[in-house]
């Protein structure tokens, strides 16, 4: 008996002035399954879900839903059709309650029978098993538990086709777990997933097809078990993978016995990590690893002043020196790409060319702007070296795709010519091909002398990029590894506390 499509795509096309973002893409989700939507930053997986869901008019091709043609031309009219969509920036009002949540939107507040909608609510969240009250204001959820009311939300809308758009990036181990188990009770339940990320791993946990485009094009759809993870991301990139497992670390003569270009000792700050040593030396790649919440993160934070240092002193080639606040470890040659690229990386407002002068503009005084010429010669040099895919210099960074939003914020750091740059998951959310060329980009800048700290929540990232690393649980060091001691097995033994 042949599996029930509960959605079909064909020959969908979609351009917009100058771009064709899709060209006779397919795409079929059966009724009961996850199907994972893969391709790299700019395949067209956001305009085909736009197009899916009623945001954009399809050019050309044909969407139907259970056998039946279906012209969407609002994304209303698709949630009247029984297609939810959660995005990864959570929709939903954190001021209000759950069940406010849960129906807003759905008719006149003034009539609004409370009671009955806190019992709808309470029955739906123990359906699902979401671990939330109706009465429950939706800040004071975990971020794991707000995209699972998200769902809830679309779900209960009789929704029979339910598009996850990168929902689990800023979600732990535990929490993405969660999220799983959910979607495999809808799975249960007869609703078809459409399932967007970036995380290779996630993709086999929890798919049964994968469909990959490439440049607005299908370039083909497989079962997940059938299809290895290394061809997952040769057809993504459209070569074979000359990759990242080629990539050759740096080993600076760094153990030579010269002088640390950073090192800090008995460092804390107020943020609650433990007062910790630490050096750095010239063209060396070095990272913080732990799990999530062990302190990598504040640890880097505290060396650039980005959270209140409580203590510890610091030296800069062999002299002591003073940093109480990120523009003095500016000054001094640390640059600093933090954890959270859109709340304290870009701006999203103003134009690429402005976010990439930001650091060098700051160090200069506002007070004393470049000029219009100047900014753009800097923009232009930066977008043409890190291969920036924009329009020009004056688009706004929040229409870029994430990647090159993570490479315009390197470029405002290289600008300004540091000696220290710290990384705070620089790779987070990005694609397989961008990931590489920031990789790539981290050993070239310590060939030409940079130190770097690296992290990434990805260890096996973390091995291909550092030759040294060290290792935090509980917002201290437990460890530190190099050499033949540089594997997963070992960095794992640490973080678990199976090793000294």
């Amino acid at each position: 008996m042949q599996t029930q499509n509960v959605l079909e795509m064909q020959g969908i096309c979609k351009s917009f002035p100058g771009v064709r973002a899709l060209h006779q893409v397919g795409f079929t989700l059966r009724k009961g399954e996850v199907h994972a939507l893969m391709g790299e930053n700019g395949a067209g997986k956001s305009t085909l879900i736009k197009v899916m869901t009623g945001v954009y008019e399809k050019d050309a091709g044909q969407i139907l839903i259970e056998g039946r043609a279906i012209h969407f031309r609002s994304p209303q009219e698709a949630q009247n059709h029984g297609v939810g969509t959660v995005y990864q920036e959570i929709a939903l009002c954190p001021n209000l309650t759950v069940a406010e949540n849960m129906f807003i939107g759905r008719g006149n507040y003034a009539f609004v029978n409370w009671r009955r909608m806190k019992e709808l609510t309470a029955r739906l969240l123990d359906s699902l098993g979401i671990p939330a009250r109706p009465g429950q204001q939706l800040s004071s959820c975990s971020l794991a538990v707000q995209q699972m009311i998200a769902i809830a939300r679309a779900v209960d809308m009789e929704c029979k086709i339910l598009i996850l758009d990168e929902p689990t990036s800023s979600l732990d181990e535990d929490e993405v777990q969660k999220l799983f188990t959910l979607m495999r009770e809808l799975k249960s339940r007869g609703v078809g997933i459409v399932f967007v990320t970036h995380f290779l791993d996630q993709v086999y946990a929890i798919s049964d097809r994968i469909t990959v485009l490439r440049n607005g094009e299908f370039i083909g759809e497989y079962e997940a078990s059938a299809l290895p993870q290394v061809e997952l991301v040769s057809k993504m990139m459209g070569k074979a993978l000359d990759d990242v497992s080629r990539l050759k670390k740096h080993e600076p003569a760094a153990h030579d016995g010269s002088e640390p270009v950073f090192m800090a000792k008995e460092l804390s700050s107020a943020a609650g990590v433990k007062p910790f040593d630490f050096a750095i030396r010239k063209g060396e790649v070095n990272g913080f690893t732990g799990l999530l919440g062990s302190g990598r993160s504040e640890s880097v934070r505290a060396i650039y002043a980005a959270d209140k240092v409580t203590g510890g002193e610091i030296m800069m080639k062999g002299k002591k020196v003073r940093i109480t606040a990120p523009i003095h470890a500016m000054k001094l040659g640390i640059g600093y790409l933090p954890e959270d690229r859109k709340g304290d990386g870009i701006l999203a407002d103003l134009s690429v060319r402005d976010n990439i002068i930001l650091a060098l503009q700051v160090m200069k005084g506002f007070f004393r702007p470049f000029s219009r010429r100047q900014a753009e010669a800097f923009a232009d040099e930066y977008i043409k070296r890190l291969n920036i895919k924009t329009a020009s210099s004056s688009t706004p960074i929040k229409s870029l795709s994430g990647g090159n939003q993570q490479k315009a914020i390197l470029a405002r750091w290289l600008l300004t010519h540091p000696e220290y740059l710290i990384l705070d998951e620089p790779t987070r959310g990005i694609d397989v091909g961008t990931k590489v060329e920031i990789q790539k980009l981290v050993l070239k800048l310590a060939e030409e002398g940079v130190s770097v700290t690296f992290i990434s929540s990805e260890v096996e990232e973390m091995l291909r990029t550092c030759s040294r690393l060290i290792v935090m649980r509980d917002r201290a060091i437990v460890g530190e590894l190099s050499g033949d001691s540089l594997n997963e097995s070992t960095v794992m033994q640490v973080i678990a506390g199976g090793a000294d």
